[in-house]
């Protein structure tokens, strides 16, 4: 199956478009069990997702909110780490073929260093996956990951508290975009956005080159489509995970977003 899926591999750059922003949609490998999790990628692809974030089961998940965080625990229990969350996606880019949006696989360093980073690395490429995003290296401390990722998008990030030394760092060593912390604290749907949000992606991009997309905190249509209105790319994770033991209504739900992201600069 990897050779069929290798022939997916593409960096993340391919989910952005010149027009209009791109929908990142996370979802959490094996929940809630293998099978449904698959149903939710391709429900995902299918309701207009231009980037699959799969998040890997970790026990102590710093970044991550009470939705997520649950979905983690649920998975993990179901067996589900990193070795799965690599099969997993390496079933669903066979399974969609080359007009599969490319995936990035949201993980922490230690699953990483566990398995061995070279070793982690070549398993990643090979499943067809375009990148990693690991909220627990800073860019300057990744160089060993970075020597083994070679065709591999390393997605960093960087928050309202970020100083312009960490984004110009972010900015060198990133591929694919930037992950822009919409606040401080962790994953979770919100009633409301940061007021200065627009202005901190602003002050971002004169750091750095590649696409911005927002994440932490958007969650509906109504929000995303304020995002995409000036970012350069939207992440929706909590609101979809609470719908992913339904696959048909996470593909109404991202069609929702989809559609949201794409009124929003007509």
């Amino acid at each position: 199956m990897a050779s069929n899926a290798s022939d997916c591999v593409a960096g993340l750059a391919r989910g952005f478009a010149p027009d209009r922003a791109a929908l990142i949609v996370y979802l959490m490998a094996g929940y809630p069990d293998k099978e449904t999790s698959l149903a939710a990628l391709h429900a995902a692809a299918r309701g207009g997702a231009d980037i699959i974030e799969l998040g890997v089961p970790y026990g102590d998940p710093l970044a991550d909110g009470p939705t997520i965080a649950e979905a983690a625990r649920a998975a993990r229990e179901a067996g589900f780490g990193l070795r799965e969350s690599i099969r997993l996606a390496e079933e669903f880019l066979s399974e969609a073929g080359p007009d599969a949006p490319p995936v990035a696989l949201m993980n922490y360093l230690n699953p990483l260093m566990r398995m061995g980073l070279e070793q982690a690395a070549e398993s990643i490429r090979n499943a067809g996956v375009a990148g990693v995003i690991v909220p627990d290296m800073p860019p300057d401390s990744a160089a060993p990951w970075l020597s083994v990722a070679s065709g591999l998008d390393t997605v960093f990030l960087v928050a309202p508290t970020s100083t312009p030394e960490r984004m110009q760092k972010v900015g060198e060593r990133s591929k694919g975009f930037v992950y822009c912390v919409s606040t401080t604290g962790v994953t979770g749907e919100r009633a409301q956005l940061a007021k200065d949000l627009a202005e901190l992606v602003d002050r971002v991009r004169s750091f750095v080159a590649l696409p911005v997309a927002v994440g932490f905190g958007v969650s509906g249509p109504a929000q995303v489509g304020e995002v995409a209105r000036f970012a350069d790319g939207v992440v929706v994770g909590s609101a979809v995970v609470r719908r992913q033991g339904d696959p048909a209504e996470v593909e109404g739900f991202v069609r929702e977003l989809s559609s949201a992201v794409r009124a929003a600069r007509s």
